[in-house]
């Protein structure tokens, strides 16, 4: 039985995931798992995408590559996706969005993101795609729904999540009395 839970901090990119998932590594002990990094450093791609300008993810390699971590617990998994992890690895899936599609833009424009890629992903957020996706591949009870846009959310939004870490781990440690 894990005693420290897994999280998902999901949502478009640009929204605060790494940025939430570096303040709570810290608030709470758990281990950023950028998965992003993982692909790269552990070669789990398929091909590349010119038009996007972007790898894509091989998800069989990389799940097979994480497993043997992320079953023990104690990850903040980092990620524009979260449909592919099962869902017996995950206690909580957080989505983070921005409804100002101008702060957005901003972000992403900022990172270099070419036209047809910032329009994707500004498309994706308006119409909530990775929210849905998390509301179909995980019980409604471990989807939680932040904004993420304003100079206090990280830190209110991760004061929450925090909250959450530390009663998750309360009641694990009751049933084991």
């Amino acid at each position: 039985m894990r005693t420290s839970p897994n999280v998902i901090v999901t949502g478009t990119p640009g929204v605060g995931k790494t940025v939430h998932c570096e303040q709570l590594a810290q608030e709470t002990g758990l281990r950023h798992l950028s998965i992003n990094q993982v692909a790269k450093d552990r070669g789990c791609y398929e091909t590349y995408d010119h038009e996007l300008q972007t790898w894509v993810v091989d998800e069989d390699k990389l799940l097979d590559a994480i497993e043997d971590e992320v079953i023990q617990g104690g990850y903040l998994i980092d990620w524009h996706a979260c449909d592919l992890f099962p869902r017996s690895w995950i206690d909580l899936v957080v989505v983070l969005r921005c409804s100002s599609t101008s702060v957005l833009y901003d972000r992403l424009a900022t990172r270099g993101y070419n036209q047809t890629k910032l329009q994707e992903n500004l498309d994706a957020e308006i119409f909530g795609v990775l929210l849905e996706e998390a509301r179909e591949a995980f019980d409604e009870e471990v989807v939680v729904e932040l904004d993420s846009e304003k100079d206090g959310d990280v830190e209110s939004n991760c004061a929450r999540i925090s909250s959450w870490v530390a009663s998750w781990k309360e009641s694990r440690a009751d049933d084991t009395d």
